[in-house]
């Protein structure tokens, strides 16, 4: 059987960073506010590449997909060759090991901080961020090539490379089962399954096609699991637009919900800003009840994907079917009566004259203007990754010709990238998020004669990205935060505050205000930093939490009406034990840097934040951690919120329950592993096996010397920094492990870039908090 993925392709993939348009039509459509820096896209170049250059790409492909169910996450290998050879990367310090019965000393510790230290360094783009992929979800580029089939632009788009490595990008994560999870490394689950045989199609797979045979293993998995009405609500909405079922199979998203008055509990514009610019776009497709054309395809595919002929399907009764596989948040009876009365009574009203022709009109023309209001404050990238394909789709049925449109076209490149295992959507980008804790890492070294220039630049870029303005016009109208002062989690175009991404921003800029101007550059300017205190100020609760994007505007009660069955607390903005630590350890340093600004309600912010992080504790000494896997992430943020406010082991039970927390989850090898079941279960789950995983053994490395073990007792320490020495690679890198990234508790994410930041963090804090004792230890032997 043919199959359209070679592995033995000679071409090359090239990674382009703070680059604008690419063309005189993609410049009418394309904009940004401060010149693209943090920009990352990929252009493919037929004629890039030695014969040596191109084999180790081929070989890196080859390896990771025979090797695709040991390791699931991939290395992101292709721009770091990339970058190492442009940069002509030599390591030059000799690598060293601790031979089991040695002990760590200062000189080996050094070694080995320097070695990564020189190859992270060495990964640096030259606008100051460290590139990385931020992906790992198997929901997030079907939608993508969907919407480009039905808009007739897929082959414009996505040009034949492209569509290879899409391709070899579902066939690296297909599980043994014939299905995909909702991540790289779940279970497999209906939602998944269909959205990528419904790509593999369009693509061009024939039903018998792919490699290794897979598109018959998941159209076999599909059936044996009940068939495509048990596609959860959000595949049934997509299964709808594209016509391969019908709306009247799915629950009413109505968009008059959107002309509510808004001191209405259930109001749109209460939502949690991911939720509710989600269901915008789909209130309007749904409200204007929109089909694609029904090609041949799409009539195979009705064939394809259902248990029974497509005329005899009872679609009334298939809207709460979901697949037991996908079922990781059940609706409650409420929601359900909620929907029934809805589909029954409210959605029959709406679509008749004359309501249709007043009501309905109005509610389209309302969801759009919020639409194209959210669209021009992100210069088309909009929040994220789901969001953006269904605005996109939104623009192209309200006008196909027109301008917005084709500026989302223009911004489809921000979302792409391409490793190993092919070409995968982001959820959209780390740029900022990594590169705050990379220049962090840096500074805990103490090296800053070796790590200057990265210093400069990457201070430059944080200065760069910081947002500017607040949203456009009355924004609070269009129900968005301020953002003066803030920064996303990407770039600035992005435009979307978060908490902790301010927080962390914020203290880099002040920790390298201590630093000479000559060495890292001009300080940032003062107001500058008044505005991003500011932003985090807001964005504070009574309870003393800091929440991530806006301020809480729902009852927690509204979190019961959660439409999607396998994403959990989506609804209703809530408090996180990461944004809160982030923003104490900020505003700390602040008030110390600055003690004549807004000094009480400083003051009170870290007091009312370190009472938060105390009362939100686990019986077990342990916090939830709400973006990293799980209990290890939140303890290290936990304790490192804690340790800037002041609190100690001999001061505090709260330090000690969690310091006793991280110490009996020490595996034998020094290490630490928590499997992402930790995350889905609210439970502290090991990894299979016992084994260890050098990012969490990092954080909890850290977690412990913020609690102060380095004075009471290294020797754990010890053991954490042996087997990261030892696990270092031939040139300063370390290996890829397990996901460590989770959103909404139930999806994962890969962020590539963890495997090298943490390590070294965790390296330059172990070297300076004990660099007394190993001094000692090392003039005694």
């Amino acid at each position: 059987m043919e199959c359209k993925i070679f592995w033995l392709d000679t071409k090359m993939w090239r990674l382009k960073i703070a680059q604008g348009p690419a063309n005189e039509d993609e410049a009418k459509y394309m904009f940004s506010t401060n010149n693209y820096i943090g920009r990352q896209t990929w252009e493919f170049d037929p004629e890039a590449g030695s014969p040596e250059e191109r084999a180790e790409v081929e070989e890196a492909r080859a390896s990771f997909y025979n090797n695709r169910f040991s390791v699931k996450p991939c290395s992101d290998l292709l721009w770091r060759f990339q970058f190492l050879r442009e940069k002509n990367f030599k390591q030059s310090i000799p690598q060293v090991r601790i031979e089991d019965e040695e002990e760590v000393t200062y000189e080996k510790a050094t070694t080995a901080l320097r070695r990564a230290l020189k190859f992270f360094c060495a990964l640096q783009a030259d606008d100051g961020h460290w590139p990385a992929e931020i992906t790992g979800c198997l929901f997030f580029l079907p939608p993508l090539v969907m919407c480009l089939y039905i808009t007739g632009h897929l082959e414009s788009v996505l040009s034949a490379e492209h569509q290879k490595e899409i391709l070899r990008h579902i066939y690296c994560y297909q599980n043994e089962d014939g299905g995909w999870g909702l991540h790289i490394e779940g279970h497999s689950i209906m939602f998944t399954t269909v959205m990528n045989y419904i790509c593999m199609r369009i693509l061009g797979e024939g039903p018998d096609g792919g490699l290794d045979n897979a598109v018959a293993r998941a159209h076999q998995w599909i059936i044996d699991h009940g068939g495509a009405t048990y596609i959860p609500s959000w595949g049934k909405m997509w299964l709808a637009i594209l016509g391969i079922s019908e709306w009247s199979g799915t629950n009413p998203i109505p968009p008059e919900i959107w002309l509510l008055p808004y001191f209405v509990p259930i109001h749109p514009g209460r939502m949690l800003c991911y939720c509710r610019m989600v269901y915008l776009p789909l209130s309007y497709l749904y409200g204007r009840r929109f089909v694609a054309p029904v090609t041949p395809l799409i009539l195979q595919l009705r064939q394809e994907l259902h248990t029974q002929p497509y005329h005899l399907i009872k679609w009334r009764n298939v809207r709460h079917l979901c697949a037991k596989e996908d079922l990781y948040y059940p609706h409650p009876l409420i929601q359900d009566l909620i929907w029934d009365s809805l589909y029954i009574f409210v959605e029959p009203l709406l679509t008749r004259w004359p309501l249709n022709k007043l009501i309905r009109k109005m509610a389209l023309a309302t969801t759009m203007r919020y639409i194209q209001y959210e669209d021009e404050n992100s210069r088309y990238i909009t929040i994220g990754c789901v969001e953006k394909v269904l605005c996109m789709l939104a623009c192209w049925v309200e006008d196909p010709n027109g301008d917005s449109f084709r500026k989302h076209l223009a911004r489809i490149p921000d979302y792409l990238w391409v490793a190993e295992d092919g070409m995968k959507m982001q959820s959209f980008g780390s740029q900022q998020w990594d590169s705050g804790f990379a220049v962090q890492a840096l500074l805990a070294s103490n090296l800053v004669s070796e790590v200057g220039h990265a210093l400069k630049i990457g201070h430059d870029f944080i200065k760069s990205s910081q947002v500017k303005d607040n949203p456009s016009d009355n924004f609070s109208l269009m129900f968005r935060h301020l953002s003066k002062g803030a920064w996303t989690l990407s770039d600035q175009d992005h435009g979307w505050t978060v908490s902790d991404c301010t927080a962390e921003g914020l203290k880099c800029c002040l920790l390298l205000s201590l630093l000479p101007s000559q060495i890292v550059g001009e300080q940032m300017e003062r107001s500058q930093l008044y505005d991003a205190v500011n932003v985090i100020l807001s964005l504070q609760s009574e309870n003393g939490g800091v929440r991530a994007w806006e301020a809480r505007r729902a009852n927690s009660w509204v979190e019961l009406l959660n439409p999607s069955e396998f994403l959990e607390d989506i609804v209703v903005e809530h408090e996180y034990v990461e944004c809160t630590a982030s923003s104490i350890d900020a505003l700390v340093l602040f008030k110390k840097l600055y003690p004549k600004h807004r000094n009480d309600e400083i003051t009170n912010s870290i007091r009312n934040a370190t009472r938060y992080l105390e009362d939100t504790q686990k019986p077990d000494g342990s916090w939830y951690g709400n973006w990293g896997i799980c209990f290890i992430y939140g303890t290290w943020f936990g304790l490192r919120g804690l340790a800037a406010a002041g609190e100690t082991y001999d001061t505090s039970e709260t330090v000690r329950l969690a310091t006793h927390f991280l110490l009996k989850t020490q595996l034998d090898n020094g290490g630490w592993g928590e499997s992402y079941l930790s995350c889905t279960s609210k439970g502290y789950v090991p990894l299979k096996g016992n084994k260890s995983n050098l990012v969490q053994t990092s954080w909890a490395m850290m977690g412990l010397i913020f609690a102060g073990q380095a004075q009471r007792d290294p020797s754990p320490l010890h053991r954490a920094a042996k087997l990261l020495i030892n696990s270092q690679l031939e040139n300063g890198d370390f290996p890829q492990e397990e996901l460590a990234g989770v959103f909404m508790k139930n999806a994962m994410l890969h962020y590539a870039l963890y495997r090298n930041t943490f390590p070294v963090w965790a390296l330059a804090e172990y070297r300076r908090a004990i660099d007394e004792t190993l001094k000692t230890d090392s003039s005694q032997d």
